[in-house]
């Protein structure tokens, strides 16, 4: 469990069966954070294609350089989490919800979720507006 909420943290983020997931620059034991995930998902590689992607970012220039690498290996029905640290005393953080709101929302992505990932860190997720979707049962080829 984590957070504030008794939900898991695998289906906060949308984590079920089937699901090919990516972590990038995740903090040191993130795997406990994360907990049990179901026994199908995938794990991909950098660069592969993802459903869910979680990316742990600090300063506003790692959201505008992880937009360009990793909204092309977004899946149309994907989500992508970026996750930044919440303040606390004694630390202020470089980057806010709003800053990496604004910086998805130029990229073409909308956001439709927050959640509390643990008590260090905070996240934001974005998906592909619904307009830029393929139409249901068109073969659509994206760029890798």
């Amino acid at each position: 469990m984590a957070g504030y909420s008794g939900t898991p943290l695998p289906k906060k983020l949308g984590i079920k069966d089937g699901t090919r997931l990516a972590l990038v620059g995740q903090p040191m034991g993130f795997g406990e954070t994360l907990g049990e995930i179901p026994g199908a998902v995938d794990l991909v590689e950098d660069g592969e294609r993802a459903d869910v992607i979680v990316c742990f970012v600090e300063h506003p220039e790692d959201v505008r350089a992880r937009l360009s690498e990793l909204k092309p290996r977004l899946e149309w029905t994907g989500g992508l989490w970026f996750a930044w640290r919440k303040r606390r005393p004694g630390f202020t953080p470089t980057l806010d919800e709003n800053t990496i709101r604004e910086l998805g929302l130029e990229s073409g992505l909308v956001d439709n979720k927050v959640c509390a990932i643990d008590d260090e860190w905070s996240g934001l997720r974005f998906v592909w507006r619904i307009e830029d979707r393929p139409a249901k049962g068109k073969f659509v080829r994206r760029a890798p």
